[in-house]
């Protein structure tokens, strides 16, 4: 696997790998970490790949993030 890029955002890490003909585009926030798997040939070009996290996309994972953490909090409530 090897590193392509970083995207930079002020509240996540956004690295970009390639491995086995995918991109993997991963988030991470504190303890928690999305990563989207993508088949090359689904996108033209690493520019368009970045083009994807956009705003929206973000915004989206930053929600995923939010759940995330008040599931961890539930489950551990429970123990």
């Amino acid at each position: 696997m090897r590193v392509i890029g970083e995207i930079p955002h002020p509240e996540c890490k956004i690295t970009i790998f390639h491995w086995n003909n995918k991109y993997l585009l991963k988030l991470e926030l504190g303890p928690f970490e999305q990563t989207f798997k993508i088949n090359e040939f689904d996108v033209s070009s690493e520019d368009a790949l970045k083009k994807m996290v956009n705003e929206d996309f973000i915004s989206q994972a930053m929600a995923r993030f939010a759940d995330m953490s008040r599931s961890l909090a539930d489950a551990s409530e429970e123990i």
